[in-house]
């Protein structure tokens, strides 16, 4: 029933955002990424941002499970919202008003929640997963999760074309 009353608030806020994007032109100097636990279990993206961008991104990642939730801040789950799509942790709330240049949405399955936050995020510029919801992003790349080098240096042309990087 939560899922319900947070689903329809989410389509509200989607048409406000959308109906109020505006497209940032600055420099990327600052990365945050929104992954899937599932996700981050097998691959360490953080590593691979930090690596190709050189830079120190940061990280939250969606626990569908809060049984084995590790006493990390790195982490949130459906529990972190309230009824109406609010946030309700602060560790992620503090992430997402963070306004960072760069916002990678790096999961490939649509989930209410990690599209909740990627929504919330204050981040000037957006990227992620195509197929996921094209309405989240100012871009995105099709590409498999897996294949996150790819993925990685895609973005990075894509960017580096649009004088961003």
């Amino acid at each position: 029933m939560k899922k319900s009353f947070v689903n329809r608030r989410f389509q509200k806020l989607l048409l406000e955002k959308e109906s109020n994007r505006i497209v940032d032109l600055g420099k990327i100097k600052t990365i945050g990424i929104i992954s899937s636990d599932e996700i981050s279990r097998w691959i360490d993206i953080k590593k691979e941002v930090d690596s190709i961008y050189n830079t120190d991104a940061k990280i939250f990642s969606f626990l569908s499970s809060t049984k084995n939730k590790p006493e990390n801040t790195l982490h949130f789950s459906e529990k972190s919202f309230g009824w109406k799509g609010q946030i309700k942790e602060a560790s992620l709330k503090t992430f997402l008003e963070e306004p960072f240049d760069l916002l990678i949405g790096y999961f490939n399955k649509k989930n209410l929640y990690t599209e909740l936050a990627v929504l919330h995020s204050n981040a000037k510029f957006k990227a992620g997963i195509s197929k996921v919801n094209q309405q989240l992003y100012d871009i995105e790349i099709n590409e498999y999760p897996k294949n996150t080098v790819r993925f990685l240096t895609e973005l990075k042309r894509y960017l580096e074309i649009l004088n961003k990087i």
